[in-house]
């Protein structure tokens, strides 16, 4: 059985933008970045990333895009990264799709593959639909947003992801 912490993308692990972050020269990842996935790498849990990218179902970008953008992110990480799992679907312009956070059919995808236990696990990301979908599958969840209070949908906050490690590892 594994540990593992769950990684929404943008927001996360680059800075989001207004619009859509496909192209490797708009992948701009914060620093603390490197430093964070190591220090829960080390720690021993699977790194992977869980991320809607609904630009696809649009049409602006394609699935080589993301995958573009992952390896620009390993690259830059050392590898450190276990896996990526994204949703191509977009409720206006495809389908309903449970893979689609708030949904958490990709968590539970990668729980599967990868044995993962879920109450020493984490899901990190920016949005209530990123806790709605770490709360499906019963992992704890830290938010990362600029107000640091602690919100009922979490259960934790930080500033960045560097800071979201450094609480994830306190609580382990």
């Amino acid at each position: 059985m594994n540990k593992c912490i769950f990684l929404d993308r943008d927001g996360v692990l680059n800075e989001d933008r207004t619009d859509y972050v496909y192209r490797v020269e708009d992948f701009i990842i914060p620093e603390g970045v490197p430093e964070a996935l190591r220090l829960l790498k080390e720690a021993g849990y699977l790194l992977i990333i869980i991320t809607n990218q609904a630009g696809i179902a649009k049409g602006l970008y394609t699935r080589d895009d993301v995958m573009q953008c992952f390896n620009y992110l390993q690259e830059q990480c050392d590898h450190l990264i276990d896996d990526i799992y994204y949703s191509p679907h977009h409720p206006d312009y495809d389908t309903h799709s449970l893979t689609r956070k708030p949904g958490s059919l990709l968590l539970e995808k990668a729980m599967a593959k990868y044995n993962i236990v879920p109450d020493k696990s984490w899901m990190i990301g920016d949005a209530p639909r990123d806790m709605q979908a770490g709360r499906r599958v019963g992992v704890r969840t830290v938010r990362i947003a600029q107000d640091v209070q602690l919100s009922p949908d979490c259960d934790g906050c930080a500033p960045n992801l560097l800071e979201a490690s450094r609480f994830v590892l306190e609580c382990a």
